[in-house]
């Protein structure tokens, strides 16, 4: 009985750790992921600020070479 015991233990044990390894990967998931969300949305921010210039420039009388050329 001895020997089921301490199997039982040290399993019991391995289950308490992969536990806590879990918790701790899915808390390190949970913050990437929102950090990744941030990151999507600011990127979106960005190229949309980036066509909204590109076309004021493309419609912009500053375009034209100067008239000594």
């Amino acid at each position: 009985m001895n020997d089921v015991e301490a199997r039982l233990d040290t399993l019991e044990m391995r289950l308490t750790y992969q536990d806590e390894t879990i918790e701790a990967l899915n808390a390190t998931i949970t913050a990437q992921w929102t950090q990744i969300d941030t990151l999507t949305r600011q990127l979106a921010n960005l190229r949309e600020r980036l066509q909204e210039a590109e076309s004021r420039v493309a419609t912009s009388p500053t375009n034209e070479p100067p008239p000594h050329y």
